[in-house]
């Protein structure tokens, strides 16, 4: 089964001896890739009448979805926060540097900011395909300043906002134009949220809820004004209670409109969130999990000082931890999940047929052997190149 002589046919890739996440499984099939697409062998083979033009071996190692960062502040000495002239230049040397982790698709995070700065930022941040230059745009999250000044956290309580009488008016006048935005974090127990969450989710922009001291109904009724994602949780929120468990209480809560399904954010490094407390909202609510990094312009640099939007932090010593889940859990809440939570599914976050050929090859101990994107090779470790 040959193609015909001068037929124009871009190359099919197989990747064999692997181990492929599907199904929330790891199965023993080939990865097959046409056009920066996954393909259905089976089609090509009895339909097209046609084979591999290229085998790659990855030596049994797991080829599971590109992961997606929806929450990251900066890295490498960049800081998103920052109005500089050149912003792009910034987020392309963070995008460069994310492929050696196996990300694929990120959403660069602004924290609480003056209006100048996000009206000089969010223009030069545009949505932007991934490749060999660096992982991919999927638009940037805001975090802030519509949040709570008691869970503020980091964020500088001198340019956090509330919502006036016109309040999606105040939101673009802080804002400006929504058209790079894809994710907005928010206090829901703020005045006037709930006109913000359905003029932002009219516009096809997540809703986050987090920086909050919110209770359990306030956080309810923010759902079911659309908003499906939650900023760090335990971070930054009332801590569970069992009369009124807050924000938490939303990962079980039966008050939810019917086939919402609502997300939420852990940094799980050990740090900011207990690995039991993961457990627990992992078994309370796994399909919801979405892991972030939430990472700080420190990231890839050491101790020191650096710098988060307005203001300097101190940065000493830097832990990473695994959480207690399933290999095939965890690599999902780093890739399938947030592509739902973003409406991506369909070619994010997944190695179904169709998809977007974006994956990250892995060994049994969960390091990076090489990174692709749209089906092309953009990184590979050293000791794979031999």
């Amino acid at each position: 089964m040959r193609r015909e002589k001068g037929a124009m046919c871009t190359p099919v890739l197989q990747f064999t001896n692997c181990r492929i996440l599907r199904g929330r499984k790891l199965l023993r099939e080939d990865l097959w890739v046409r056009g920066g697409r996954i393909l259905d062998p089976e089609r090509l083979f009895f339909e097209e009448r046609l084979v591999a033009d290229e085998q790659r071996d990855c030596g049994g190692c797991i080829l599971a979805p590109g992961f997606i960062d929806v929450q990251i502040n900066g890295g490498f000495g960049v800081d998103f926060s920052q109005a500089t002239e050149d912003v792009g230049s910034g987020v392309a040397l963070v995008a460069r540097r994310l492929l050696p982790h196996g990300v694929t698709s990120f959403c660069p995070t602004l924290v609480t900011s003056p209006p100048e700065v996000y009206h000089k930022v969010l223009p030069q941040i545009p949505v932007k395909s991934g490749g060999p230059h660096g992982a991919g745009v999927l638009g940037v999250h805001l975090e802030g300043p519509f949040i709570s000044r008691e869970k503020r956290g980091a964020h500088p309580e001198a340019h956090l906002r509330s919502f006036e009488a016109n309040a999606f008016h105040d939101v673009l006048a802080t804002y400006g134009p929504l058209d790079n935005v894809r994710i907005v974090t928010l206090a829901p127990e703020l005045g006037r949220s709930h006109e913000v969450i359905q003029a932002l989710t009219a516009r096809g922009i997540c809703v986050s809820l987090g920086h909050s001291v919110a209770n359990l109904r306030a956080a309810e009724e923010a759902v079911q004004s659309g908003a499906t994602f939650i900023t760090h949780l335990f971070n930054a929120m009332l801590p569970f209670h069992h009369r009124d468990p807050g924000i938490v209480g939303l990962l079980t809560s039966d008050r939810l409109p019917p086939g919402r399904h609502i997300f939420y954010g852990m940094i799980s490094d050990g740090m900011h969130t207990n690995p039991a407390a993961l457990r627990i909202a992992h078994r309370a609510h796994p399909q919801g999990l979405v892991l972030v990094t939430d990472a700080v312009p420190a990231l890839g640099l050491g101790n020191g000082r650096h710098t988060l939007g307005q203001q300097e932090v101190e940065v000493d010593g830097l832990t990473a931890y695994v959480a207690g889940c399933s290999v095939e859990s965890a690599l999902e809440a780093a890739s399938l999940h947030p592509a739902q939570l973003l409406g991506l599914e369909k070619r994010k976050g997944t190695l179904d047929f169709g998809a977007d050929a974006d994956f990250v090859v892995l060994d049994d101990s969960l390091h990076v052997r090489a990174t692709y994107i749209s089906g092309e090779l953009v990184w590979q470790a050293d000791e794979a190149k031999q």
